[in-house]
């Protein structure tokens, strides 16, 4: 070995096994010890990222942060990566990625006037192949990171260039030895990695003590002085990451290229704590929702977003992709934290989409007498077609005991509408919920009227039990429930097959207390499976003391929809299953509320499907991957799918929250949660948690998961699918509305795509850098040549855009009506 380059930091969770109030104090004692040794011993470099704890530094010692800027302007202190903080590295979307990096890189340049070149992610549990692409187009020259290892995940030399699924590369070196160093022994830790790694020309190596913070120490340099100034043939010195990166590209050695997602390891974290899941998912696409909602209003000239409610949704939304937050890997504490922190950024982006959907439909007319206004906001630049659901009140209640059933029009012609059980519970004739189908124009406000037509003898609607197989057929799809085992035994599209025996089963798995699943790749000791209840259980569980009730039912049926209800059990959890079949189109809705009290123990939701020949796909960041190879846990996002190339169908399952699922013996199992102890962590064979005392365990209680679960022609549905998933996630806000009429006409579609179905938008917001301007994003998402037809009428534009596989495209819109391709950053 020639070089040897030692990165010195101080890996600092801000939460993990303690709150973020320990992690705030942890990073100022961390970083005024480094900041001392940086001044005390020349040539020491201190490297370090993760901009939250750079502000957390601002705020609580700001005497601390002028000296790191002295220090970083010196050349002495490191900012490193550039990003908010270390995420995960799967779970996040594309558009959250490019947040993180947006976020960190504009605060450095901002308070240190420097932009890091190496992207870094020392600790996350693995990376999607989508990065790549979003590195590059971010200015980045290289990707150092550490997980999974090589027992895990197969690279043929520490330095190789990683491929993205567009064909973009990047160089990257996942280090040979572990980040951090225990106190006092950096030396040691030198020495030995000088004498494992002596083949190598140059080389790199991590020190300092980390997790908890803590970085250098005097010892370990004046250790690491001693060893420098005695080692001869090999020149030690202090480096960065940057300097490594630009050391190796002058080698003559070839690196490999590697073109796949660096996966897998800590598969549990695709699962643990749901809840966190959620909350993350639901934030994420309603900050984007949102985003689009103020852009197409201040396109619109009706109101325009505020920044700051924008801004603190997003920072909530950016600290809760930490790496040990998002994957459920933190102390039940730091859970809790995070639902308040999401439920913070959920409450300001929900305030603002209220002020910006009153906004839009300010130019709707005036009700006419006998109607209440129903407002529809699609915030998607193509239609939406589906089923919607709307409550209101009647214009006073109806103390008899008669039932008025409303229905729905659209500019003066009813369409289809059931009149369903509303949330509230009173038995009343006064608070009415309609489900209606309908196909909502691209990005505009569509306006329904509901009027009560007739009103029928009796409040009560009573479920109609399901004892015998019961065959459903509605359009295209047709299905046969199973009431013995609450399962759905067969499903088909146009007579063809889709779905076998068992469908929506919920399956019980034998687990750990491990979170992370450290030492699996996935689950398949099957323990059980949910079963229907007694009917006298089932009475029981419903509220009823005393009677017996069917555990399968028909609890809505008219001409939008049927509506089933399945009460099912295992040991000692129960389950509500919901599953919503319309008369038109090829979508089932399922929602299982679901009331679990097991210990290790994991629940998979079940869809067999019906060809020999599956090949397994799953939504990533801006793309999809085929998952090959052994079965095991895989990492997915909006979506997973099963494509059959003999019948040239695809069954597909759409989430609003889920991560894991994996392909086994022709069953697509979707993970919905499991129950491991809080930071579990393996270590040897000690036990994980101590005996003769209660230890909580993640998951436990009421959660709720929703599903869409698709079937349709291969061609036309693959490509849609990143469509589909996003109108599941950033649905059509619904509102029982009365406009003051008095602003003018409608408003007509603020953007339209035009073109290939497989092109998404993936966010469009207004500029916060250049006045009358937006910026939109848009990546093709099934790995085809595709195009599209962009038109924004209020700012002139009408363009054609052309996309190769995967691609993204980061563009600018401005009122004089021009479209330019800017930085991703922009």
């Amino acid at each position: 070995m020639k070089r040897l380059y030692l990165l010195c930091n101080a890996h600092l969770d801000p939460v993990w096994l303690w709150e973020w109030q320990e992690g705030a104090a942890e990073a100022i004692s961390t970083f005024r010890t480094a900041a001392d040794l940086c001044e005390e011993f020349d040539g020491f470099i201190f490297n370090h990222n993760e901009a939250v704890l750079y502000e957390w530094i601002q705020e609580y010692a700001p005497d601390l942060f002028s000296r790191i800027q002295r220090l970083v302007s010196e050349g002495r202190w490191q900012i490193m990566g550039g990003w908010f903080l270390q995420p995960d590295c799967n779970m996040p979307s594309g558009e959250s990625f490019i947040r993180q990096m947006r976020y960190g890189l504009r605060y450095f340049e901002k308070h240190f006037g420097t932009r890091p070149r190496i992207a870094i992610n020392f600790d996350p549990f693995g990376h999607s192949r989508g990065l790549v692409q979003l590195l590059v187009k971010a200015g980045y020259e290289g990707y150092l990171f550490g997980r999974p290892g090589q027992e895990d995940c197969f690279l043929p030399d520490a330095d190789f260039i990683w491929e993205g699924l567009d064909g973009s590369r990047i160089p990257a070196h996942r280090f040979m030895e572990w980040y951090n160093s225990q106190l006092g022994k950096a030396r040691q830790k030198a020495e030995t990695f000088l004498e494992k790694h002596a083949g190598r020309e140059i080389a790199l190596m991590l020190w300092g003590v980390g997790n908890h913070g803590g970085g250098p120490s005097r010892k370990d340099l004046q250790d690491l002085t001693a060893l420098m100034r005695e080692t001869s043939g090999v020149e030690i010195l202090h480096g960065t990451a940057e300097a490594y990166f630009d050391a190796r590209s002058t080698l003559n050695t070839p690196r490999e290229v590697v073109a796949k997602s660096l996966n897998p390891w800590a598969v549990g974290c695709y699962i643990s704590q749901a809840r966190i899941k959620q909350a993350h998912r639901r934030l994420e696409q309603l900050l984007y929702a949102v985003e689009k909602t103020g852009a197409a209003a201040a396109m619109a000239g009706v109101a325009s977003p505020r920044p700051e409610m924008l801004a603190g949704a997003e920072r909530d939304l950016l600290l809760s992709e930490f790496h040990d937050i998002l994957p459920g890997s933190s102390i039940q504490p730091v859970e809790e934290w995070v639902l308040r922190m999401t439920g913070h950024g959920i409450d300001l982006l929900e305030r603002e989409q209220a002020r910006l959907f009153f906004a839009l439909s300010s130019r709707q007319p005036r009700a006419q007498e006998g109607t209440i206004p129903v407002m529809v906001w699609n915030p998607h630049p193509w239609p939406v077609e589906g089923v919607f659901e709307v409550e209101f009140n009647l214009a006073d209640a109806n103390w008899d005991d008669a039932f008025s059933v409303p229905v729905l029009e659209q500019n003066g012609a009813e369409i289809p509408s059931q009149c369903e059980k509303e949330h509230c519970n009173i038995p009343l004739d006064w608070r009415k919920r309609l489900a209606f189908q309908a196909t909502l124009p691209p990005m505009q406000i569509s306006r329904f009227d509901a009027r009560v037509r007739e009103r029928k003898p009796g409040l009560s609607r009573t479920p109609v039990p399901v004892t015998q197989p019961l065959k459903l057929q509605c359009d295209r799809l047709s299905m046969t429930v199973d009431p013995e085992s609450g399962t759905i035994s067969e499903m088909s599209l146009s007579g063809k097959p889709v779905l076998g025996n068992g469908g929506l089963a919920l399956q019980v798995l034998a687990d750990d207390e491990d979170p992370w699943g450290m030492t699996r790749h996935g689950w398949t000791e099957l323990r059980g499976q949910f079963a229907p209840l007694a009917p006298g259980e089932a009475a029981w569980f419903s509220g009823e003391e005393g009677t017996e009730i069917a555990p399968v039912r028909l609890v809505e049926d008219g001409p939008v929809r049927v509506v089933l209800e399945i009460l099912s059990g295992w040991g000692h959890s129960r389950a509500v299953t919901r599953v919503a079949v319309p008369r038109t189109g090829s979508c089932i809705e399922v929602n299982v509320r679901l009331y679990w009290m097991e210990k290790d123990a994991l629940v998979k939701l079940v869809l067999p499907v019906a060809f020999e020949d599956g090949i397994h796909w799953g939504q990533v960041v801006f793309g999809r991957e085929r998952f090959e190879g052994e079965p095991m846990e895989r990492v997915h996002q909006q979506w997973t799918a099963v494509e059959s190339p003999s019948v040239g169908l695809t069954l597909a399952c759409l989430n609003n929250g889920v991560y894991g699922c994996d392909f086994v013996d022709n069953k697509l199992r979707v993970s919905m949660l499991r129950s491991p102890a809080y930071s579990g962590h393996p270590i040897n064979d000690r036990e994980i948690t101590p005996p003769g005392r209660f230890t909580p365990r993640i998951d436990q209680g009421e959660r709720q998961f929703s599903f869409r679960i698709v079937a349709g022609e291969t061609e036309q549905l693959m490509p849609r699918l990143d469509r589909l998933a996003l109108e599941m996630n950033q649905p059509p806000m619904v509102l029982s509305f009365f406009p003051a009429g008095d602003g003018g006409e409608p408003l007509p579609a603020m953007l339209t795509l035009d073109g290939d179905p497989s092109v998404v938008l993936s966010s469009l917001r207004v500029s916060d850098t250049e006045e009358g301007t937006w910026i939109a994003r848009l990546y093709e998402s099934a790995g085809s040549a595709a195009s599209t037809r962009i038109i924004a009428p209020a700012l002139g534009i009408d363009a054609q855009l052309s996309f190769t596989p995967f691609e993204v495209k980061t563009l600018s819109l401005s009122r004089a009506g021009q479209i330019t391709e800017v930085s991703l950053l922009a």
